[in-house]
């Protein structure tokens, strides 16, 4: 597991989530999630997060590529709240990159 959030080699996306204030979860893709993060939190990031603003960094799991990213992302947004969260968590395990909040 990778508990500093890098990337484990220059080609990886990151499938992120986090929660807003409203209760909903955002779903998105970066290379470097916490930095996306914070922009969300700036109210640089999507018109969503700007309307409601992100309140908890849930986690991420890093992909190949941009690609499998953007796939990914797409399939945990046809997710109810729950069901993503659990995929985050279930890509959490010692045998996958990723890193979720404690």
């Amino acid at each position: 597991m990778d508990l500093k959030g890098r990337a484990p080699h220059t080609h990886a996306w990151a499938v992120y989530l986090f929660e807003c204030n409203d209760g909903r979860v955002y779903t998105g893709i970066a290379r470097d999630p916490e930095q996306r993060y914070a922009q969300h939190c700036a109210g640089t990031g999507a018109k969503f997060t700007r309307a409601n603003p992100p309140t908890r960094l849930l986690g991420w799991t890093w992909v190949e590529s941009r690609s499998a990213a953007l796939k990914l992302e797409i399939a945990w947004k046809r997710l109810p709240r729950a069901a993503r969260i659990e995929a985050l968590n279930a890509q959490c395990s010692p045998d996958h990159l990723s890193h979720r909040e404690r």
